[in-house]
């Protein structure tokens, strides 16, 4: 059987599709898998060994400049890459008109979300078969019920299987144990106060473990080092990496806590402890997902940071006194 996926941004969910991937491997062992992604995320899907190919688009930066002989150019390319192969099934799990714009763009048939279910009802329009997907669930559990409709096996019950191959990195960062904290994310209400942050840190060091702080940008950077430094020597900003080279540093860590960011889902997929940190959203449909993980917080309701200690401790971050 021959599926190809349809999920290109962003960075939470394209973790939040892996399990999915899983499932169909389970079901299909023989099944050649392959996965159009925001290249941006194409270091995520890679990681599946149940993926065969991972087909790069620029969807973002091609809708900004139409008109560009580069974009068409590139545009053909990508549709030549998707055409190779005579798919069985096409499965649009992002539910945008975009998304389905690309799916059709495959040879095979494509599914996708009911007008109910997809994020846009007019990308429905566009599939050859829409399946009714319960939208208040979990973004997890939507995706593997997708799939199950799709290919007409039962929904799993079984707990969310991300597949992810385990990573080791060439060089640690850090020779004591530490802890990786996502401190950015892509908007301000969503973000957990600089001073609650520097608290964490320092608590973490008095259970002997120093801190990570990552960044995107370079605003993101100066805030990560103002931390590290009100910190102390047990914390270390990092320098800006890849999405790859990030999860091989996360993949060692004793422990991950970060806000509603891409990276926190990556973190629990790599079965890391994993605390998210939910200001301004709902965890019930998109916080971490896994086993030795917790969401706290929401819409308009900040964890404080003895809540997010007690968790970090309850997941086996420090050994217990």
């Amino acid at each position: 059987m021959e599926i190809l996926i349809i999920k290109t941004s962003s960075l939470g969910d394209v973790v939040h599709n892996l399990p999915m991937v899983s499932d169909i491997r389970a079901r299909f062992p023989l099944a050649h898998i392959d996965w159009v992604v925001e290249k941006a995320f194409a270091d995520i899907p890679t990681l599946h060994p149940a993926i065969r190919t991972v087909i790069p688009v620029e969807l973002r930066r091609w809708l900004r400049a139409p008109w560009q002989a580069r974009t068409w150019e590139e545009l053909k390319t990508f549709r030549r890459s998707l055409r190779h192969t005579r798919y069985d099934l096409v499965l649009d799990s992002q539910g945008l008109l975009k998304s389905a714009v690309l799916a059709r763009q495959a040879l095979g048939p494509v599914y996708g979300p009911d007008r109910r279910s997809a994020r846009e009802s007019w990308a429905a329009h566009l599939y050859q078969k829409g399946i009714p997907v319960v939208w208040e669930q979990h973004a997890v559990w939507r995706n593997r019920s997708l799939a199950a409709g799709a290919l007409g096996y039962p929904i799993p019950t079984t707990e969310p299987d991300y597949g992810l191959a385990p990573l080791q990195p060439k060089t640690i960062p850090s020779a004591a144990p530490y802890c990786v904290a996502l401190h950015a994310t892509s908007r301000a209400s969503k973000q957990w106060p600089q001073e609650s942050w520097v608290m964490l840190g320092k608590g973490l060091a008095k259970h002997g473990l120093g801190t990570l702080w990552p960044s995107g940008n370079p605003e993101e950077e100066r805030v990560a080092h103002d931390i590290a430094r009100a910190i102390g020597p047990e914390a270390q900003a990092l320098a800006r990496m890849g999405v790859q080279a990030l999860a091989t540093i996360i993949a060692t860590a004793r422990g991950v806590v970060g806000v509603d960011t891409g990276l926190v889902h990556l973190a629990a997929a790599l079965k890391r402890p994993t605390v998210g940190i939910f200001c301004d959203s709902d965890p019930q449909q998109t916080g971490v997902l896994a086993a030795n993980a917790a969401s706290l917080g929401g819409f308009g309701a900040r964890p404080s940071v003895e809540a997010v200690m007690q968790a970090l401790g309850s997941a086996g971050v420090w050994a217990a006194s």
